[in-house]
């Protein structure tokens, strides 16, 4: 038996390119948003910057539900997209885009980040996976949240997908948040003692005016006070659909686990929590070629190493919650690449082949467009129409 507990919503934020220059689109046209709106009107979300939107599934009990509603959600809008002269590309940073050049979406919300952010939000043009997991009770979401600190890393290895930033190939695997970095409460979260203690931060921030609600907390993995969740917001968006399924899997997982034993990780330092900022840096970096530093052990070990020692826990969680398939694919994805392997080959064959870096970038941005694109094949995954937990999340 499956179990229904532990439902879930997959957030993916994309980027719209234009067709001709494979550059980031500066403004979208209004014929555009009418017709991915009227295609997907509970789904479909305007993002910050007019070169990104949103796409959020509704509740989940299911990964094949999840398969089915992303699917369709990344074949439709890609269609849409290309009938406006418009690519839809999924990856944490656009491979030539130049941010000085884009346009803020007019929204009251926006307008209000914006004004607060000044040049940092023009800059903030990244896109991200954010998956939340149900978990009823608050205190219960605030105890997971500090403790899934250690595995946040690993979750960033498997997504990387941002290795261009500026038309520029940055070194790293994962750019992506050293950019979300020069925002305000980003990083990871502190080591709240219990949900008494997270509120009281918030509630201070708010009563100060520092900010309107907790929406503006933006961690690498945060509880909501609009839904019943708490939201993994570390990932990079991933090109592949079944990378964000198989990351998707293995937070969901590590959620059920982490409320099972509620002993596990419940020790945690301020040196735990600098250590888990040191690998998430090493994610950004090497994304899964380099290692990770173990607290217990006190040595680097290989990302690989690590993603089966957590495999290994998560077995009774895979089999209760259905995710034993998706979750295998992480060793896939260890062991074939992640969306920023396939680009970094991809610039290199193209540029080489022809000698320019403009041809490379080109190459990049048609591949992932390719491969963000799926089919809309039917599946056993059906997704009802209705209310959308997910509505309205930062």
């Amino acid at each position: 038996m499956v179990s229904s507990a532990y439902r879930f919503g997959i957030e993916e934020e994309y980027f719209l390119s234009d067709a001709a220059s494979r550059g980031a689109v500066r403004k979208i046209a209004p014929r555009f948003i009418e017709a991915a709106q009227a295609a997907f009107p509970e789904e479909l979300q305007r993002e910050m910057l007019q070169s990104q939107i949103e796409v959020a599934t509704p509740v989940c009990e299911r990964m094949t539900q999840a398969r089915h509603s992303l699917r369709r959600l990344r074949a439709g809008l890609a269609a849409i997209a290309r009938e406006h002269d418009m690519l839809l590309l999924a990856c944490g940073t656009h491979p030539s885009a130049v941010w000085a050049r884009q346009r803020a979406t007019e929204a009251k919300r926006y307008d209000g980040i914006m004004r607060d952010l000044q040049m940092l939000g023009s800059r903030n043009q990244l896109c991200g996976l954010h998956v939340h997991v149900e978990v009823p009770d608050e205190d219960q979401r605030i105890s997971i949240m500090v403790r899934m600190l250690p595995f946040l890393p690993l979750l960033l290895a498997l997504s990387t997908s941002s290795p261009f930033w500026q038309g520029r190939r940055t070194g790293l695997m994962g750019y992506r948040l050293c950019a979300y970095a020069e925002l305000p409460r980003t990083g990871l979260p502190e080591l709240f003692a219990d949900a008494a203690d997270y509120r009281a931060y918030v509630d201070t921030m708010v009563a100060a005016g520092a900010m309107r609600d907790s929406s503006f907390v933006w961690w690498a993995i945060r509880p909501s006070d609009r839904h019943p969740t708490l939201e993994l917001r570390v990932a990079d968006s991933c090109t592949r659909l079944d990378d964000t399924l198989a990351i998707t899997a293995l937070y969901r997982c590590l959620v059920r686990h982490l409320a099972r034993k509620p002993g596990l990780n419940a020790d945690l330092t301020a040196a735990s929590r600098a250590l888990a900022g040191e690998n998430i840096w090493r994610a950004q970096r090497y994304g899964l070629h380099g290692g990770f530093v173990c607290e217990k052990r006190r040595a680097m070990l290989p990302v690989g190493q690590v993603l089966d020692e957590v495999l290994a826990l998560l077995d009774e969680d895979a089999a209760a919650l259905g995710c034993g398939l998706d979750l295998a694919h992480c060793r896939s994805i260890v062991a074939g690449g992640t969306s920023a392997d396939m680009q970094l080959a991809i610039f290199e064959e193209a540029r080489a082949g022809t000698g320019g870096q403009n041809a490379g970038l080109v190459a990049v941005t048609d591949w992932i467009a390719a491969q963000t694109r799926t089919d809309d094949a039917d599946d056993d995954g059906f997704v009802p129409k209705g209310a959308n937990l997910l509505r309205g999340a930062a």
